[in-house]
Formats: structure tokens, sequence, C-alpha cells
């Protein structure tokens, strides 16, 4: 077959930048932001999250082409904070909802397999 293999790409190449920001000059406090080697997954989940904060006016991406892992996600902000902030506040907010889910996972998992006794955690 003459597709590259799927988990290619999502690996960056030498001096390749995994987001850059370029600044909308049609709307003011606007930028858009290119991920590299990312998809739908992170690009809805940043979207989502950024339309929950009081300051962001709009958040929205875009795939430019469905065979290249990348998006462009567009965020224009009222003048309190730039799109630029907006969006690390949202990273930083959604590793810790992360790091949560996977603590409370973890949990639940490990005391499924102990009540469960066969090691498994797994309901047959």
């Amino acid at each position: 077959m003459n597709a590259p293999d799927r988990f290619e790409l999502f690996l960056l190449g030498e001096g390749e930048k995994k987001v850059t920001e370029q600044t909308d000059t049609r709307t003011a406090n606007s930028a858009v932001f290119t991920f590299n080697k990312e998809d739908h997954t992170l690009a809805n989940m940043l979207r989502a999250h950024l339309l929950k904060d009081q300051h962001v006016t709009f958040a929205g991406y875009k795939v430019p082409h469905p065979l290249f892992a990348t998006f462009e996600l567009r965020i224009q902000t009222d003048s309190v904070i730039s799109p630029k902030e907006a969006l690390v506040n949202c990273c930083k907010s959604l590793v810790g909802d992360l790091e949560t889910l996977s603590r409370e996972f973890t949990k639940e998992y490990e005391l499924r397999k102990m009540v469960a006794g066969d090691g498994t955690g797994i309901d047959q």
C-alpha cells in the first residue's frame, strides 16, 4: 500500500513547529492558530472548551484537507484578553480536567479489579 503508516502522520519533523499563530487583520481581537500533526479530536476539545470562556466571542476550526493531519483554529475575543491568552488558559484548564479524568478512571478500574478478584476488573 502506498499510504504512509497512520502514526507517521502525527510525528513532527526536524524544525517543524506544532502551533503557529497568525493575527487576523479582518477582525479585531482575532487570530488563527494552525496546529500541525493533530486532528479533529484536539480541535473539537479546544473549540468546545474555548466557547465556555466568557471573554471568547467566537471559536471554530476547519481541517483544510482530510489527508493531512492539520487544522486551523480561529479565536476571537473581547478586548479584555488576547486570543493567545485565551488559548493558553484553555489548554491549562484542559490539562487539569484530563488529569482528573485519568486519576478517577484509574481509581475506579483498580476498585473493580479488587472487587472482581480475578485480576481483570471486567464484568462478564
